[in-house]
């Protein structure tokens, strides 16, 4: 739960006079109460059968909601049934996969557990075009939030052609991603024993497909707003909250983990305005905290502290204002971590997944943390996959990071984050996926 006393970009910038809205296809944001909505006078969620705007945003509910809800709560059931019985059944496994690969993302559409990403960008566009709702001359901040490259893997066909090839002519392949898509340790539970050349394979090539399907989406956004005149007025941020472990280190997911698969996400910035030129590329590592301090600088919005911060002052590794130094840190989920003691606990104990991660980048290293005595010392440049541990072979380097993460600890105030959320949405198959991810007993 985001603290009340930590304002949010969309309540500062509301507070500003700007039109706040968000999108999101992310049960975790869009469904549990936990604070990251606040401030948003316009918030739609996409998950469940049918797209419903949050009451945090103050949105009035309709006079047939609760015959909404029954209509609903019937088509979810259904439709979960059918996609349980796909799931479970060897002769529906062993239909020819473009078949089987069509089966799959009608049931996600229907179900919606990842969202409507079509319809999500649909929205946003319209409104930042078409400015419905918007007073004359008041400026917008969107927030959208996509879902599309986490499992389950349902990439359009056209995509797995190109990316997956392998899966379409293999039933064993089939059969490994149907198992995947379905059981949630799978898919968020440490592995037992490294992936064999095949599966990991399988996995990266449906990633890659759910990735280029994603982009393709974002693309055709971004054209509608170039078309409609609204792109060349609009900063456009573009970055992800986390990566994902497709099997390296025996890891899956996003859970237990603060290698690079998970925290080196792509940061894109168009700014018309010119602050963030276009062309330039920064080399040096940057926090995505920052997208806070830059959004509210470019809406002069910003005290000179924040005004600091903005990623247009980085513009070399001499002229950022956090001198090359990063911090990343992973908080166990509770729920999830429960699941993993009941079911797995041995690898619990073996990757200490009950156990805080903390991590510094400064120049070509990166220092990790695992509780409150396991270290791990990575040249990230020289070894981006953080193979070669040197902790015990430079000792020096070890102190001065380990002095930069006591010194940001302390300054930070960090704690565990309380998980006390409350549920504005009744849909059954959402609150059955937020159980299945580990959000909810």
């Amino acid at each position: 739960m985001l603290s009340p006393i930590l304002p949010t970009l969309a309540e500062r910038l509301r507070n500003a006079g700007y039109f706040t809205s968000g999108f999101s296809n992310n049960l975790t944001v869009g469904v549990l109460n936990n604070g990251l909505r606040r401030g948003f006078q316009r918030f739609v969620n996409y998950n469940g059968f049918l797209s419903s705007q949050s009451r945090q945003a103050r949105m009035n509910p309709k006079a047939f909601a609760p015959y909404l809800k029954l209509f609903k709560r019937q088509l979810n059931t259904n439709a979960r049934s059918l996609q349980d019985t796909l799931a479970h059944s060897e002769g529906l496994q062993n239909l020819s996969f473009p078949l089987y690969a069509r089966l799959g993302p009608l049931l996600e559409k229907m179900l919606k557990t990842k969202g409507n990403t079509k319809k999500a960008l649909t929205d946003a566009a319209q409104l930042l075009i078409e400015r419905k709702e918007v007073d004359e001359g008041q400026p917008i901040f969107t927030f959208i939030n996509l879902m599309g490259t986490h499992l389950p893997y349902h990439p359009p066909l056209h995509f797995l052609k190109r990316y997956a090839s392998d899966v379409l002519r293999d039933k064993a392949a089939r059969r490994y991603l149907n198992h995947l898509n379905t059981h949630l340790l799978s898919w968020m539970a440490p592995l037992t024993t490294d992936l064999d050349e095949q599966s990991k394979a399988i996995l990266d090539g449906t990633y890659d497909a759910e990735v280029a399907s994603q982009d393709e989406q974002v693309g055709a956004f971004l054209e509608k707003l170039r078309s409609g005149g609204a792109l060349n007025r609009t900063l456009v941020i573009v970055c992800a909250d986390h990566g994902e472990h497709l099997g390296e280190k025996q890891l899956m997911g996003h859970a237990f983990s603060i290698y690079n698969e998970l925290t080196w996400v792509p940061l894109l910035i168009r700014d018309p305005g010119g602050d963030l030129p276009a062309g330039v590329q920064i080399e040096q590592f940057v926090s995505t905290r920052r997208i806070f301090h830059t959004v509210l600088a470019a809406a002069g919005q910003a005290d000179p502290l924040e005004e600091s911060l903005s990623l247009a002052q980085t513009r070399s590794a001499e002229s950022d204002p956090d001198h090359g130094v990063v911090f990343s840190e992973a908080f166990p989920l509770g729920n999830l971590l429960h699941i993993l003691q009941q079911r797995e606990p041995q690898l619990v104990q073996e990757h200490r997944c009950d156990q805080m991660r903390r991590a510094v980048w400064k120049g070509e290293h990166k220092l990790i943390q695992v509780g409150d005595d396991h270290w791990e010392l990575y040249n990230v440049f020289e070894d981006p996959n953080e193979k070669k541990n040197l902790y015990e072979a430079l000792p020096e380097q070890v102190r001065a990071m380990q002095e930069h993460l006591q010194t940001f600890v302390s300054h930070a105030g960090v704690g565990a984050p309380t998980t006390d959320y409350t549920i504005e949405y009744e849909d059954p198959v959402v609150l059955s996926h937020l159980r299945n991810l580990g959000y909810l007993e």
